[in-house]
């Protein structure tokens, strides 16, 4: 494992552990906040802060896999293992947020047919207001060290920290709204509810959607081929660029391409120039990029 790998999978493991320690503590609050404060809504969002916690442990176990080097069994590595604990997590999400949006219809249901919603105390509203300020300020946390360690995994979970804060601002207007405006607005809990659950299914839909593409080898983007193309070109040595495939693997991407050059050409000279091409392409998308160049002579216009 090369010292990059390895500072990169420390990161993911330190933001991971953090978010992990917040959502354990916040489980245990706010489910005994629910019991406690007679408060189904916050029990509710508990069980959104356990899919949290669960989600935490699947990227600390996916993403060691995927930092480990190629070997006999994995010759591209294994950085799709990543994408698969991308994927899981864009599934939970889908799930919980499937879950809350049948939840608030039904309650939004019973409510207008006249059942009266039980009212939470004082102690399921500061849960909530608790939860939002410390799942906002990880949301902020887990997405800039995401981005900056280049983990689609850890970009994911702080998408699932900022649900589960957005889960807690239906709860606390549903809990508040019951507290203060009377039986008539507990409705408002149901009503927030859905609405955060669609946000969390768009969400969730957002990030499954280019795993599946990946895992399914799906090209890379034509701005990205255009470029991959122009790099190649840069050397006027090289004629005629063709069968250019690529896809992504995890946090890399794979090139595979064939080159035309002078028949005639010394092969030390011809694979010299292999070499310059793949450090070009390294240089633009990455130390490892997997390239494989095919090398073909050049057709000569007399030529079928």
């Amino acid at each position: 494992m090369t010292s990059h790998t390895a500072t990169r999978e420390k990161g993911i493991y330190k933001v991971t552990i953090i978010g992990s320690i917040v959502n354990f503590l916040l489980l245990v609050f706010k489910f005994i906040a629910g019991v406690v404060g007679h408060s189904a809504a916050m029990v509710a969002d508990a069980v959104h802060s356990l899919s949290d916690f669960v989600t935490d442990i699947v990227v600390i176990v996916f993403v060691k896999i995927s930092g480990k080097p190629q070997d006999e069994g994995h010759d591209y590595g294994h950085g799709k293992y990543e994408t698969l604990a991308t994927a899981i997590i864009g599934v939970v999400l889908f799930a919980v947020g499937v879950g809350i949006l049948v939840n608030s219809v039904t309650g939004i249901v019973d409510a207008f047919n006249g059942k009266v919603l039980e009212a939470p105390s004082m102690l399921a509203l500061i849960a909530a207001a608790v939860s939002i300020i410390l799942k906002e300020a990880l949301y902020q946390y887990t997405v800039f060290k995401g981005k900056h360690l280049n983990s689609k995994a850890v970009v994911a979970n702080a998408w699932h920290h900022r649900s589960d804060a957005f889960s807690s601002i239906g709860t606390l207007i549903g809990i508040a709204g019951a507290i203060f405006l009377g039986e008539r607005w507990r409705v408002l809990d149901p009503i927030a509810a859905f609405i955060v659950s669609v946000f969390i299914i768009k969400v969730a839909i957002d990030l499954v959607k280019p795993c599946v593409d990946e895992l399914l080898e799906k090209s890379l983007s034509k701005e990205v081929e255009d470029r991959i193309l122009s790099i190649v070109m840069t050397n006027p040595e090289v004629d005629q660029p063709h069968h250019l495939r690529t896809r992504r693997i995890g946090n890399n991407i794979a090139i595979e391409i064939h080159i035309r050059m002078d028949g005639t050409m010394p092969l030390k000279e011809a694979h010299d120039i292999t070499k310059k091409i793949e450090a070009s392409l390294k240089n633009e998308f990455g130390p490892s990029t997997h390239i494989g160049i095919h090398m073909e002579p050049k057709k000569l216009k007399t030529e079928n």
